[in-house]
């Protein structure tokens, strides 16, 4: 007999658990459709040929592949086994799970691009596979909650990411949090002017570690990763634009001579001034030179959302394509998209306590059971707390009250109806709060009320 276990980098939730994530998925959710955005599911595998090529080698490896049902290798030939993994994996496997979601809604758009209202808003909450090595804050199996807008080029689409994020995450009770932009142009502009076409990812990967290491480091670093030591002093004015007030000033004097930059200076200061007229007081937004993800596809804004004085990385990224479904033989589609890692999102608001105790249960009273004639008077009562939108249970058991009012505890539920020979007569029914212990006689209505009430 084989002993349980759980395959690494994937977990169970359980009924708290549940509670909570669901909290997050339906705050979230309601968020999506205040703002237009609407539900859309896909399968959680796709074919191999929509998935491969999309995310870099590196994604390549990290896509969990299914092999093909049946005698997968039966037509397989020595030569096939001596190819390498890659030719091999071809011919013994023809679909994946999905590796994100943004993938899938391309190929969504592109086969239904004739009947969708472009602009198309979609959201989608699934979970994603990836084959990485599992870690704090970091899993195998996790959830994505995506919202995307294709079919435009509007930078009202950027401001309203924006919105929606503070609207999300102070409803979360996250609200010390920092919006991190960047523009794709401006990345492209700065690897141009200082010399170094094309290397945007390398320069912002050691750029970001100024704080920690120092400009010394960053300039040993920059060194090693083959930039010149003319190129690293063209340089200097990134160093100090982390303390700028005005960056984008600065921006506009330091790499005037880039039409690209200048391209991404004034889409991002438009964002800012949309953000402002949309009406969001004191924004949590941060322009962010160093930001540089996605650069095998973001062509305009980059976002990323970190939560402030946790140890816990990105909550949430996102940014602007312009070829969301070119691979797909219909190219340019625009699109802008943000990602919220629920996973990620659930570890902050379990460091910060964050979680309603009103999320910990779902039960919110309990009927108890002394013997045959209180249960059948209890099942009479029980649809009528239900039916004014009370979750509610009977005990199912007539054992002693001890036993019943543990089983409530357990299960954090905070009132329990107590119903015996007394309570059938006279029609006022015995109330037990559970938190405070107060015991009260109420009807059934009055019970409903104060439920409702407390709730």
């Amino acid at each position: 007999m084989s002993k349980p276990s759980l395959a690494r980098g994937t977990r169970d939730f359980g009924p708290e658990q549940m509670a909570k994530r669901t909290f997050i998925f339906d705050t979230i959710r309601r968020s999506f459709q205040r703002y237009g955005f609407l539900p859309l599911e896909t399968p959680a595998f796709e074919n191999l040929s929509v998935l491969m090529g999309k995310y870099g080698d590196e994604g390549d490896q990290l896509l969990f592949k299914l092999l093909n049902s049946g005698d997968f290798s039966g037509k397989l030939t020595e030569e096939d086994w001596k190819e390498g993994y890659k030719p091999l994996t071809t011919k013994i496997s023809e679909k994946g799970l999905r590796y994100d979601l943004t993938v899938p809604f391309a190929r969504y758009v592109v086969m239904n691009r004739g009947t969708l209202a472009m602009p198309f808003k979609r959201y989608q909450i699934q979970p994603v596979w990836r084959a990485d090595r599992p870690q704090k804050g970091r899993y195998r199996e996790f959830y994505q909650c995506d919202a995307d807008v294709v079919g435009t080029d509007s930078l009202l689409c950027e401001a309203e990411i924006v919105t929606l994020l503070h609207d999300i995450l102070p409803s979360l009770g996250i609200t010390d949090f920092t919006v991190k932009i960047n523009n794709r142009k401006i990345l492209t502009g700065i690897a141009d002017m200082v010399g170094a076409h094309g290397m945007e990812g390398p320069l912002c990967v050691a750029i970001d570690k100024l704080d920690k290491i120092g400009k010394d480091k960053v300039v040993e670093e920059l060194l090693e990763r083959g930039f010149s030591s003319e190129s690293v002093v063209k340089l200097d004015p990134v160093f100090d634009l982390a303390n700028e007030k005005e960056p984008f000033a600065e921006l506009k004097n330091w790499l005037g001579d880039s039409e690209i930059a200048m391209k991404g200076i004034q889409e991002l200061e438009e964002v800012w001034d949309m953000v402002k007229v949309l009406g969001l007081e004191n924004p949590k937004i941060q322009f962010d030179v160093t930001l540089a993800r996605g650069l095998s596809y973001y062509t305009g804004a980059i976002f990323e959302v970190k939560a402030n004085n946790v140890q816990i990385g990105s909550i949430s990224g996102g940014g602007r394509y312009d070829n969301l479904t070119g691979t797909f033989g219909v190219p340019g589609i625009s699109g802008v998209g943000i990602s919220l890692g629920v996973d990620r999102i659930y570890d902050v608001m379990e460091e910060l306590n964050l979680f309603p105790e009103s999320r910990k249960t779902s039960t919110k009273v309990m009927i108890s059971n002394f013997d045959v004639d209180a249960f059948r008077f209890g099942l009479a009562i029980l649809p009528k707390l239900r039916e004014a939108g009370i979750n509610a249970e009977i005990y199912p058991d007539s054992v002693k009250l001890k036993k019943q009012l543990d089983y409530a505890d357990r299960k954090s539920i905070p009132f329990v109806i107590l119903i015996g020979s007394d309570e059938m007569q006279s029609g006022l029914l015995t109330l037990k709060n559970m938190h405070t212990g107060e015991q009260q006689k109420l009807d059934v209505d009055g019970i409903i009320s104060l439920i409702a009430a407390e709730l």
